[in-house]
């Protein structure tokens, strides 16, 4: 009896399926890495970090991660210089985990780097002298005497550092004022490289106006902006650096660096050196990490302060320039998160989510700063310092044109406590 069709399509299906299980069984990985979430929360995009030290074996310096999950999909990886010695420390991946269940990814390692597409970026340019252009840059440190209202030109692009990731972006003012601005984005695509730089080549303030990409859509004037930072000496509120109306810095020299800039993180490095408040007769050393990756309306921070006296409290700011609404507050993950909601962009006309995610462990309460001074317009949420101790922290900022959920506060509040929730699960991993 000759076999059907439709017999020979079961018999060749069959077929198919054992040949694929058993080639699914025979792959070979370098090592397996389980991922497992014992929460009842799922997770989206969670970073997952690797400390080089325990992948010890199985790689070369030379060759590159490969990840796969079960069903042979690619996980996209970023090796991380943490320190910015040149060399890897981590390896750094998203991925997504249900609630109460585990994950396997196999890992191999390979001879050629892959480029996966950019969900973060970081931008610096240097303009050197008056006479000069723009220059891309990671490095450069600043000093006293280069304040822009004493030199008579801005030496940064964009004022200083921008970065950005898939959904929003900052940029930190260089130049001595050290506060925090925020780029809402219209795209998931990263913004122009040469935001910040004239037809000439040289630096001006060309994001005040909408671009398809977005545009600077935050008031900061005297306040530190969203996330920036400072201390609390006593009663006594003192400002990391100076405003824009000061002729001399209270820093000796700011070092700033770009250690990684994407695909996936992307990490830059403060060091301001000799921190010496007016009136205070005392000098500080700061050092300052900031970290963005994919998927998350807001960045990360940690702060650590040295040659403390024992009576400083911290402070991080979220700009109120533009809202007569009292700070809320809640506690999800972990966390204590202050926001505010309300149409406090330019002229008032969009509504912003502005928000601070703080371990509830060093959280102490906030104050209003006040509207006069070195640091002004801003609630204030005080947190514990200890020597040398960093102090993390996430800094959000949800603009409705980049989700118009955002316009409610309602939708605003709903993505605090689900982020606030995600960020509080600590995952379980084993490797083999």
């Amino acid at each position: 009896m000759i076999p059907s069709l439709r017999t020979c399509r079961i018999i060749f299906l069959g077929l198919s399926a054992v040949m694929l299980a058993a080639c699914q069984e025979n792959v070979s990985y370098d090592s397996t890495l389980t991922i497992r979430n014992t929460s009842d929360i799922d997770l989206t995009e969670k970073p997952i970090r690797i400390p080089k030290a325990q992948l010890e074996t199985g790689y070369r310096d030379e060759q590159y991660p490969v990840l796969t999950t079960g069903q042979n999909d690619t996980v996209p990886s970023q090796l991380v210089d943490v320190d910015g010695d040149g060399n890897w420390d981590e390896l750094f991946f998203l991925l997504d985990v249900e609630k109460s269940s585990s994950t396997s990814i196999g890992l191999n390692w390979v001879e050629h780097h892959r480029n996966w597409p950019e969900r973060t970026y970081v931008r610096f340019g240097v303009r050197p002298s008056e006479s000069d252009t723009v220059r891309p840059a990671i490095k450069d440190t600043f000093y006293p005497k280069e304040l822009p209202g004493v030199m008579g030109y801005q030496p940064y692009q964009t004022d200083g550092p921008s970065w950005e990731n898939d959904k929003v972006g900052f940029r930190h003012y260089l130049d001595g004022r050290n506060s925090k601005d925020v780029f809402g984005k219209k795209v998931s695509t990263m913004s122009p490289r040469n935001v910040g730089i004239n037809a000439s080549g040289v630096t001006e303030d060309n994001y005040h106006v909408m671009e398809d990409w977005g545009r600077d859509i935050l008031s900061v004037g005297t306040s530190v902006g969203i996330g920036g930072y400072s201390l609390m000496i006593e009663e006594q509120l003192v400002r990391l650096g100076v405003t824009q109306r000061d002729s001399a810095n209270n820093v000796a020299a700011t070092t700033f660096e770009v250690v990684e800039s994407g695909p996936l993180i992307s990490l830059m490095k403060y060091d301001y050196q000799d921190w010496t408040p007016e009136e205070t007769g005392r000098t500080y050393q700061v050092k300052e990490t900031t970290e963005i990756w994919p998927g998350m309306y807001g960045y990360f921070n940690s702060v650590t302060f040295e040659n403390l006296q024992g009576d400083e409290t911290g402070v991080i700011g979220l700009v109120n320039i533009h809202t007569d609404k009292v700070v809320q507050e809640f506690e999800k993950g972990g966390f204590t998160v202050l926001y505010t909601h309300d149409r406090q962009t330019y002229d008032k006309e969009w509504y912003l989510g502005l928000a601070l995610i703080i371990p509830t462990a060093v959280y102490e309460g906030w104050i209003e700063a006040p509207h006069t001074g070195q640091l002004t317009d801003s609630f204030l949420a005080k947190v514990k310092v200890e020597e040398a101790k960093p102090v993390k922290y996430y800094a959000i900022a949800a603009w409705e044109l980049a989700n118009p959920g955002f316009a409610q506060e309602a939708y605003f509040r709903d993505y605090l406590e689900e982020l606030a929730g995600e960020l509080g699960v600590e995952i379980e991993m084993t490797i083999k």
